[in-house]
C-alpha cells in the first residue's frame, strides 16, 4: 500500500494541477500503460515479417523451404477450410480471436488503476496526491468500525472507481446502525476529497458473529 506525491513547481493547488506537465504525470499515475501490449504486438509482427522475408529470400536462391514455400502457404490460405480438420480449424480461430479480443480491449479501454487523486483544498497550495485504494479502503474501515462498534475482522471495504461497498457483519445480539455507518464513512470521504468521488453504499449482514 502506497501513495505517490507530485508536488514539483506547484505553487496553487488548481493551478499546479492544471498543469500540462502535471496532467501528464497525474494520467500516467493514475492509468495502466499499454507499453507492453505495444512491445508484444510489435515483436510478433516482426517475427512474422522476418520469418516471410527469410523463406522469400530461400525461395529465390533455389533452396528449400524452411518450414513451408510461401506459394503453398498462400494457396493453402486461399482454400480454407480445406485441407485441415475442423477441430484445428476452430482451435487456431479461437487462439487467433482471443489476441485480438486482447489487443482491441487495451486499445479501447481506459486502463485505469487502482488509484484516486486527493483534490485537495483549491488555493492552498496542496501538491497532488494519488492514492492507492488499498490505503482508502483501510481508513473507511475504520471509520466504519468505530461507528459499528465491531472488530477489524466484521468490515470489509472494497473501493472502485466510481463505489465505495463497505460490508459490516454485526456482533450476534448487537445491532448495528447502518445510516451512522453510511454517514462516518460520507464524512471520511468528503475530507479525503477524492477525484472521481466514488458513491458509498454500506450492506449490512443479516447474520452475525459470535462475540469474543
Amino acid at each position: 500500500m502506497s501513495s505517490s506525491v507530485e508536488d514539483r513547481g506547484v505553487t496553487g493547488g488548481t493551478r499546479g494541477k492544471n498543469e500540462p506537465w502535471m496532467r501528464r504525470v497525474l494520467y500516467r499515475e493514475t492509468h495502466s500503460s499499454r507499453a507492453a501490449v505495444s512491445v508484444a504486438a510489435a515483436i510478433l509482427v516482426l517475427v512474422l515479417a522476418a520469418y516471410g522475408v527469410l523463406e522469400s529470400g530461400v525461395h529465390a536462391v533455389g533452396q528449400p523451404a524452411w518450414l513451408i514455400e510461401p506459394q503453398v502457404a498462400a494457396q493453402r490460405i486461399v482454400d480454407l477450410p480445406a485441407g485441415i480438420s475442423p477441430l484445428l480449424l476452430a482451435a487456431i480461430g479461437a487462439v487467433l480471436a482471443m489476441l485480438g479480443l486482447i489487443f482491441f480491449l487495451n486499445g479501447v479501454l481506459p486502463g485505469k488503476r487502482a488509484r484516486h487523486l486527493l483534490a485537495g483544498a483549491p488555493g492552498e497550495g496542496f501538491p497532488a496526491v494519488v492514492v492507492d485504494d488499498e490505503v482508502i479502503a483501510s481508513s473507511l474501515a475504520r471509520r466504519a468500525r468505530l461507528a459499528a462498534n465491531v472488530t477489524p475482522e466484521q468490515v470489509m471495504v472494497v473501493v472502485s472507481q466510481r463505489q465505495v461497498l463497505v460490508n459490516v457483519r454485526p456482533t450476534s445480539g448487537i445491532p448495528v446502525d447502518q445510516d451512522r455507518v453510511l454517514d462516518a464513512v460520507r464524512d471520511e470521504l468528503d475530507q479525503m476529497l477524492l477525484e472521481p468521488a466514488p458513491v458509498p453504499r454500506v450492506n449490512v449482514t443479516a447474520s452475525g458473529v459470535i462475540g469474543a
